[in-house]
């Protein structure tokens, strides 16, 4: 097995899991459960979505895919938190 994605939080390994598993990739998420010890863990690159080593090439290609994806959509939240919270102001 071979590590294909370390995640900052569970959503993002399920995301990359989950889109996987749509491409037929079987995939594990390794330390899954230590995000219950985050207060006696240092709270960083424990979770880590692994691949079998014939699928890794495969994989790395969909990763990719979904990081992008990821990507756009963070930026597209921070636009959103740039407006101004009156809903009458509307940007120019």
């Amino acid at each position: 097995m071979h590590i294909v994605y370390r995640a900052e939080n569970l959503f993002d390994a399920h995301l990359i899991k989950d889109a996987l598993a749509a491409a037929d990739i079987p995939a594990h998420i390794a330390g899954e459960y230590l995000t219950g010890g985050v207060g006696q863990l240092p709270a960083m690159d424990y979770i880590a979505v692994m691949v079998p080593d014939s699928s890794l090439p495969r994989a790395q290609g969909i990763v990719r895919e979904v990081e992008a994806t990821l990507s756009e959509a963070r930026l597209a939240i921070q636009d959103i938190d740039d407006l101004p919270d009156d809903p009458l102001v509307m940007p120019c």
